[in-house]
């Protein structure tokens, strides 16, 4: 074996060991189950937003929405219950007072499902919303 071809094995052999070496801390590392929640999500049936920007320990969600102009949310809380997680915003302004959506995320289509409760014409409809790519 040539000098440089040693070189280059020695230093392929020395990568080698750091990535193994740093496998276990990487699988010792725990993420948030509310991390696959961030993003931004769009009904398509009306452009409706969501930006989920994190969720903390505690199910507290930081999120904004648009219809399509930006109106807060009143509440914005996440869930793990069992396997699932469960989403439940609730929005104040305008003409929206009282109105909320209550969504699941579906791993399997990387999907929100839920319900829409409309409080001014007192009616309930289910949504999807889906991821939209990018930041």
């Amino acid at each position: 074996m040539t000098p440089q071809r040693r070189r280059a094995f020695r230093h392929l052999s020395l990568g080698l060991v750091l990535a193994a070496s740093l496998q276990p801390a990487a699988a010792q590392t725990v993420g948030s189950p509310y991390a696959v929640l961030e993003g931004r999500w769009v009904r398509p049936d009306g452009g409706y937003t969501i930006y989920i920007r994190g969720v903390d320990a505690g199910g507290r969600v930081a999120a904004s929405y648009a219809n399509p102009r930006p109106l807060p949310f009143e509440k914005a809380q996440a869930a793990l219950e069992g396997r699932t997680l469960k989403l439940q915003f609730e929005l104040r302004a305008g003409g929206y007072a009282g109105s909320a959506y209550t969504l699941l995320y579906n791993p399997a289509s990387d999907t929100l499902d839920g319900e829409y409760f409309q409080a001014v014409a007192r009616q309930t409809y289910p949504v999807r919303f889906h991821r939209l790519p990018g930041p």
